[in-house]
């Protein structure tokens, strides 16, 4: 009995690795090859937006100016409903939000282990756009749902705790950063008045919350 106690011991000790790194637990767990928690190991670091320019969206829609030539006045004239319009013309695909800092772990051994990370901290990410946006926050999320077939939100909150894990080959360092992904997409702003006739189109880019999830890389 006491022999298989000991031998029990060691056999945990040896399957429990924890290697140096940030905040990150690394376990030797290959039973299940598949990252948890919607992990995706990406091609390197998160690039830099260089987001400059960009801005929370408003909520309300641009004030629609006073337009001449009205219905009312000229009556063999169209008529249309004032509003603000945004339409989505190119996807420029997902780009990840993060939250807090990078966490690290470093695999030391000479087989594969399971890092685990943890987020520490949470934090809301919002719409954001650059050039001049007319249209509310509401409609970009409405128009780019429709054109994209995909579930946006105006604003996300990542929460703390969320968890992941993914395997660390040996001698590789895995990287994690949690965060919010979100679309990046161009597309065109304007004003269609009542007379029907539309003002001068913008190009705006906007940055759309689209999901929680991390941003996972090695070297």
């Amino acid at each position: 009995m006491r022999a298989n106690v000991r031998k029990m011991m060691a056999v945990s000790a040896v399957t429990l690795a924890i290697l140096s790194g940030s905040h990150a637990v690394a376990f030797a767990e290959t039973t299940d090859p598949t990252p948890a928690g919607g992990g995706e190991l990406q091609p390197g670091p998160p690039p830099e937006e260089g987001e400059n320019g960009f801005t929370p969206a408003s909520e309300q829609e641009a004030e629609l100016p006073t337009t001449t030539g009205k219905p009312s006045e000229m009556p063999a004239a169209e008529h249309c409903a004032a509003k603000n319009v945004y339409k989505p013309t190119a996807n420029l695909g997902r780009k990840h939000e993060g939250i807090g800092i990078a966490q690290s772990n470093y695999n030391d051994a000479s087989r594969t282990l399971r890092s685990w990370f943890k987020a520490e901290v949470g934090g809301e990410v919002k719409l954001t756009h650059s050039g001049e946006l007319k249209a509310s926050a509401g409609v970009v999320v409405a128009e780019l749902e429709a054109k994209y077939s995909v579930d946006l939100s105006v604003s996300v909150t990542a929460k703390m705790g969320n968890e992941i894990q993914i395997d660390t080959p040996p001698k590789k360092t895995t990287y994690a950063k949690y965060g919010v992904w979100r679309l990046k997409n161009t597309g065109t702003s304007y004003t269609i008045y009542s007379n029907c006739r539309t003002s001068a189109k913008s190009t705006v880019t906007t940055l759309t919350p689209w999901y929680v999830g991390w941003y996972v890389w090695e070297r």
